[in-house]
């Protein structure tokens, strides 16, 4: 009954007309305040952030905080990161025409829109089903044939689509799974949160040069954590 429930709601948001003027207006605000003002200038990564109705992605009674400077709940204990971290971590893996991209951590499937505004081909994992589902039927329903989505345990990877250009892991954890750094390609990126899941994480981004992987240690952030399968 939640699933229909969740389709039906999908139904009358993307109803002609729905996007009202003022989640426009809100979107251009968030871009200019909330992105560009803290550094942000990949265009790429600016336009897919400013056409993407975020609204869309977050639970009905929060839509109207959809554009707001923080991260939402989604349900089962998962958020949506605020604006500016999605923007930093796309801009970070380097997004491009050509390139194929794996998130760890799906949720309501925000990141995984925004790098398939961008890139040939995304393949994300989220470890709750019923969220699993659901962002599949929403990314289904807003025309996104590149995105490729799966319910597992995101600490391993999708190996039988490896090598990825970008991985892009939304949940923190106390170290790199191996299973990602194996399937990081030539020149490829990585971007995750590592630290304590409790507390607080440093983003760290890994880059695959010539068959080594060196790490650079950027600022703290706060994610949940990343769960794994029993």
């Amino acid at each position: 009954m939640k699933s229909l429930l969740f389709i039906l709601s999908m139904l009358l948001l993307l109803a002609p007309g729905q996007e009202e003027a003022r989640y426009v207006r809100a979107r251009e605000r968030m871009v200019q305040t909330q992105i560009v003002a803290r550094g942000i200038s990949d265009p790429a990564t600016l336009r897919a952030m400013g056409r993407l109705p975020r609204h869309l992605f977050v639970p009905a009674p929060y839509s109207a905080e959809a554009y707001s400077d923080r991260p939402l709940p989604i349900g089962y204990s998962q958020t949506i990161s605020q604006p500016f971290i999605v923007a930093y971590m796309t801009e970070l893996s380097r997004p491009a025409k050509g390139k194929k991209a794996l998130e760890i951590g799906t949720g309501s499937g925000y990141q995984a829109a925004v790098l398939a505004e961008i890139v040939d081909t995304v393949y994300t994992i989220e470890i709750v089903p019923e969220l699993a589902r659901e962002s599949e039927t929403r990314l289904r329903m807003l025309g996104y044939r590149n995105v490729m989505t799966r319910s597992g345990d995101g600490y391993k990877g999708w190996p039988e689509r490896a090598p990825f250009d970008i991985i892009i892991v939304t949940a923190a954890a106390d170290h790199i799974p191996e299973p990602l750094k194996e399937q990081l390609a030539e020149g490829g990126r990585l971007i995750m949160p590592v630290g304590n899941p409790a507390t607080v994480q440093q983003l760290i981004v890994l880059t695959k040069r010539k068959g080594k992987i060196t790490a650079q240690q950027l600022e703290a952030v706060r994610f949940v954590p990343l769960r794994r399968l029993k």
